[in-house]
């Protein structure tokens, strides 16, 4: 109703200014083509809503031509779709393995000073559906340990070996030296230690 009052209202008052013009102008050649112009100009001020109506038709019918594309077009939006998200994976895969030699190489001497162990392995798993940045999406760090590569020593002379029932094997606790690893890793990674898992060579986990 709003735009019908203004489309009418419009007409109204360019008619009165039409007439008060017409009035004003001395009787001459120009008062014909004065005329002429303002007919035109009332014709299109009367045409508006038109004007209006096709153009919003025409919106609507550009912005539905996506539903008709064809199946071509429609594998060829899918096949980029797919390679986008083929080289986002192996961007992230390349991250992921840099952000590990990083790591490595952070902790890598402090580690065998302190535990005598080196990395073999460093897998870190991220939440793909976060929109966070590492450290932010982490999930896990899974971090396989060694012992250090001797070389290889000259075999000697096999000496008598004496075994005593009397002398108690020494104790060994692998499950306190993994958390303290864990700990040693996750102040040096700026991480929680529930995410960090720890594998020594030879089945000890944490």
């Amino acid at each position: 109703m709003d735009f019908l009052k203004e489309w009418v209202t419009n007409i109204i008052l360019f008619i009165l200014l039409a007439t008060v013009i017409d009035m004003l102008l001395p009787s001459s050649s120009m008062q014909k083509y004065t005329k002429m112009v303002t007919g035109l100009l009332l014709i299109a001020i009367i045409l508006t809503p038109i004007f209006k109506l096709i153009s919003k038709d025409f919106e609507t019918a550009m912005a539905s031509i996506p539903s008709f594309q064809t199946p071509g077009e429609k594998n060829m939006e899918n096949l980029i779709e797919l390679q986008k998200k083929e080289i986002q994976a192996s961007n992230d895969a390349y991250i992921l393995k840099t952000m590990a030699v990083q790591l490595e190489k952070g902790v890598e001497e402090e580690l065998m000073k302190q535990f005598g162990l080196e990395i073999a392995k460093i897998d870190i798993t991220t939440n793909e559906q976060s929109e966070q940045s590492f450290p932010e999406n982490l999930q896990k760090v899974t971090v396989l340990l060694k012992q250090p590569e001797t070389e290889v020593k000259t075999v000697e002379v096999i000496q008598p070996v004496n075994i005593s029932t009397d002398t108690p094997l020494p104790s060994k606790e692998p499950a306190a030296e993994t958390e303290q690893i864990a700990a040693f890793l996750s102040e040096h990674w700026e991480v929680t230690e529930k995410s960090i898992e720890i594998t020594i060579e030879g089945g000890i986990n944490k």
